[in-house]
């Protein structure tokens, strides 16, 4: 691992946008988009306290790793879990951004934050930042780092509404005038999904399986809205019945049903926001409709879903899995918003 310290100084300076998230994290370099995206996952030696693997290299070791080698995101419902290997990996990506062309020094970092974040998990966020020796630290919420990504006209008087479904988060906002208006933030996202789809086969099929088995089976065949087909999936795991391993078929429909408890929940945020908001904002979101950014957004007929529970048009982004970087990097770069991100730089 590098001495960020030492590593940054005497390079040339270039503005970053980071969206660290629960799923992944994404680095927007100033002028160049967005130049990585990795697993926000971290594999430690336990007898050394090292690390051995960062990103899709310590993805894969979840489930499979060896006595005293731990696979662990540092992240967890969109906030830091654990300090140090949060710290440890930002430094891994940032320098594998970095080269002789693309050098960094003291960084002017625009890093996205959930909006229903403590006091505490937000300093966590910024000592992070700080670690890679940032000239100035801007924490936007991720709803407003969305919204700029989505190109939606947040810094115009009219209102705009979007849904951002992480991994570990769903933040729902309604901005204008370049703020936020109302908004709902729970910790209820991607990683609740698989965690449904986990317990329905412990219960319905005395099956248990891996976190990477969820997710590749909410890959497969998840769904929010009923749909003609209902294919087919072998799902493998370890039988709770005699301790053995088993395959199980399962179908799209099982699935839809396993995954509808979390569903209700980001609908109920959604149905609260618009509660909240002012009746003139109610009337353009109703005229323009609600943006979906997010991993979430990928899910089969979420949009058709949130569409019939609102009775308000409903649009999936165009590049829903980098809205978020993308608008940390419009942030730095483009003049529009410089009064946004002036609102939103830590100052100590």
């Amino acid at each position: 691992m590098i001495n960020l310290v030492g590593w940054l100084k005497g390079l040339f300076s270039k503005g970053v946008g980071i969206d660290l998230g629960t799923a992944n994290t994404l680095i927007y370099l100033e002028n160049q988009g967005v130049v990585l995206r990795e697993p926000s996952v971290i594999a430690i030696d336990e007898a050394t306290n090292l690390p051995i693997a960062v990103g899709e290299e310590a993805r894969a070791m979840i489930g499979r790793t060896p006595r005293g080698v731990r696979a662990t995101r540092s992240l967890k419902d969109g906030v830091i879990a654990d300090l140090d290997y949060a710290k440890i990996m930002l430094n891994e990506f940032l320098k594998r951004v970095a080269s002789n062309d693309n050098a960094l020094r003291n960084p002017e970092i625009v890093i996205a934050v959930p909006s229903g974040i403590t006091s505490v998990e937000k300093s966590a966020i910024r000592n992070v930042a700080e670690n890679a020796k940032a000239s100035r630290i801007y924490m936007p919420d991720e709803p407003l780092a969305a919204a700029i990504g989505a190109d939606l006209p947040v810094i115009e008087p009219t209102g705009s509404m979007i849904i951002d479904i992480g991994g570990g988060t769903t933040e729902v906002a309604v901005l204008s005038l370049s703020g936020i208006v109302v908004n709902e933030s729970i910790r209820i996202a991607g990683d609740e999904l698989c965690d449904a789809i986990r317990i329905y086969l412990k219960c319905v099929h005395s099956v248990e399986i891996g976190e990477k088995t969820a997710e590749e089976v909410k890959f497969r065949l998840g769904s929010a809205w009923k749909t003609q087909e209902n294919d087919k999936y072998n799902v493998k795991g370890l039988s709770l019945l005699n301790g053995l391993p088993t395959t199980v078929t399962v179908s799209r429909g099982e699935i839809r049903e396993a995954l509808a408890e979390p569903l209700r929940a980001i609908i109920g945020a959604i149905k609260h926001t618009l509660e909240k908001t002012p009746p003139e904002l109610a009337a353009d979101i109703y005229n323009r409709g609600i943006v979906v950014v997010g991993g979430g957004a990928l899910l089969q007929g979420l949009d058709e879903l949130i569409s019939s529970e609102t009775e308000v048009p409903v649009f999936i982004a165009e590049d829903p899995l980098s809205a978020v970087a993308k608008g940390t990097g419009k942030m730095l770069s483009d003049p529009t918003y410089s009064r946004v991100l002036e609102l939103c730089q830590y100052h100590k």
